[in-house]
């Protein structure tokens, strides 16, 4: 999936992603970055609202285990259980959230679960960037629910 095709599906599929005017940045298998910009995310201290943050750092974390389940042939629900979120820097401009395969545990115990039993559990964790600094961490445990192994042919 390219970055303009996520960034369509998150926009179709996760309508609060537009209203927030996130990017796809970069959108494949070992990494998946997202951009947001400060004005639909600010708060009254003109920094990024902390939900804000929160939501693209999960964003971005769903992403990357929707892509590589897509790119595994799977096809199933994918919710986020429960999260933890620190915020080390305030933001106060343009900040990404990134995602990467080395910051999922256990893929391949993940896939097994999936395929045995059709629901298993991930941690996925993401960090937030701004001016070339670590802003914040993210980390979530995320469920696949609902699995068979499905070749999905289209962009949804």
């Amino acid at each position: 999936m390219l970055p303009n095709e996520l960034e369509h599906y998150l926009h179709e599929h996760i309508p609060l992603s537009k209203a927030m005017a996130v990017s796809v940045v970069v959108a494949n298998q070992d990494e998946v970055v997202l951009s947001a910009p400060l004005a639909p995310n600010i708060n009254h201290r003109e920094t990024v609202f902390g939900g804000s943050a929160s939501a693209v750092a999960t964003l971005a974390a769903w992403s990357l285990l929707h892509l590589r389940l897509r790119a595994e042939g799977f096809s199933s629900r994918l919710v986020i259980q429960r999260n933890t979120m620190e915020y080390d820097l305030p933001i106060d401009g343009a900040f990404t959230a990134r995602a990467s395969v080395d910051q999922v545990t256990d893929w391949s115990r993940f896939i097994r679960m999936l395929s045995r039993k059709g629901r298993a559990r991930i941690r996925v964790a993401s960090v937030l960037e701004y001016n070339g600094q670590v802003a914040g961490r993210f980390c979530g445990e995320f469920v696949a629910l609902g699995a068979g192994q499905a070749m999905v042919n289209d962009a949804s």
